[in-house]
């Protein structure tokens, strides 16, 4: 029998990586570890302070409490910039037979303005911003994290590059983090989900890009499942660490390291109680060709997977696991 997430008590045990411990070959072992076995481990001392992580949390609750009407205002557009209203998003068709996740959203992307010749890529171009009367100071806080978030992520990289015999910068160069896909992502969660019925806050899924970071409130909500093809699949929850960001591998590394990094299904259960989380997806540039790295292939192990385009593959995942924009037409009039 699936657990269901009623128990609590089982709880994974995560490696954890001090971004400010001068031993280096400590982080890039744990890491290593951490990627062979399950592809989440925490990260703490990573330079953004408590204090300003609470701004970002409460300002993130500020616009979940608006009216719907408000929202929807702002409803994301095609370049997933926005709100994601309840039901938007469905991430595990097989399972969320007749809904998808409940939980609603806010997408901040890389801020270019009107005219700049890059924003005819997927991922680039202006945001979506609240009206500064209707949440001040809003825009200036997310800005702010997006940038912070951004070094968190490269400091991961050049281990994640370590950990992968590859040279320390491999992941800064210009067309790879140098000029990256960053995603800000505010989420809520709401109601209590049942599995049996296929209601879940968020359906099982694995990231789609390089790394996430995740840093959540205290009500325990996202779980793991290490094995994907165990039958029966047995999740278990990620406890909250607070001041650490949860850090998960996406599917573009599983592809570039040949699978032996592993991205994970994981999930998010409510129980009743309102949960707040706030995921920040890092992904190379859009022109990035992600095929297999020279360290993890041999005549033994051949590439698995065909080179991709990175722009290519994140826009067809996104499309497979949004709604049409075309059902809003009625909140628009």
């Amino acid at each position: 029998m699936e657990r269901n997430g009623s128990e609590a008590d089982n709880v994974s045990i995560l490696n954890c990586i001090d971004l400010s411990s001068p031993d280096i070959h400590k982080s890039v072992s744990l890491l290593k570890q951490a990627c062979l076995d399950c592809g989440f481990f925490y990260v703490v001392n990573h330079g953004i302070s408590q204090e300003f992580m609470d701004e970002v949390f409460s300002q993130s609750e500020k616009f979940f409490k608006l009216s719907l009407n408000e929202k929807m205002k702002l409803l994301r557009n095609q370049k997933h910039r926005g709100y994601t209203p309840i039901l938007d998003e469905l991430l595990d068709p097989d399972s969320q037979v007749h809904v998808g996740d409940y939980k609603e959203g806010y997408y901040i992307g890389v801020e270019l303005p009107e005219g700049d010749p890059e924003n005819d890529k997927p991922f680039y171009g202006p945001n979506i911003w609240p009206e500064p009367d209707v949440l001040p100071g809003w825009r200036q806080t997310m800005e702010r994290f997006h940038g912070e978030a951004l070094k968190v992520a490269k400091a991961v990289a050049r281990i994640i590059a370590l950990a992968l015999d590859l040279e320390v910068d491999f992941f800064d160069k210009p067309e790879m983090l140098g000029d990256p896909i960053a995603i800000l992502r505010l989420l809520h969660y709401e109601g209590i989900s049942d599995p049996s019925k296929g209601i879940y806050g968020a359906g099982a899924h694995s990231d789609y890009g390089l790394i996430t970071l995740l840093a959540t409130d205290d009500v325990l909500g996202l779980q793991i499942c290490k094995d994907k093809d165990a039958k029966p699949q047995i999740w278990e929850y990620v406890a909250p660490l607070k001041g650490a960001f949860i850090v998960n591998l996406g599917d573009l590394l599983e592809r570039w390291s040949n699978c032996i990094f592993k991205s994970t299904l994981h999930r998010v259960l409510g129980n009743g109680q309102e949960r707040y989380s706030i995921a920040y997806f890092v992904e190379p540039s859009h022109n990035c060709l992600v095929e297999c790295l020279p360290t993890c292939k041999s005549e033994k192990n051949p590439p698995k997977f065909p080179p991709i385009k990175c722009a290519t593959y994140l826009s067809q995942r996104y499309k497979d696991t949004h709604a049409d924009l075309n059902i809003y037409n009625k909140h628009q009039t």
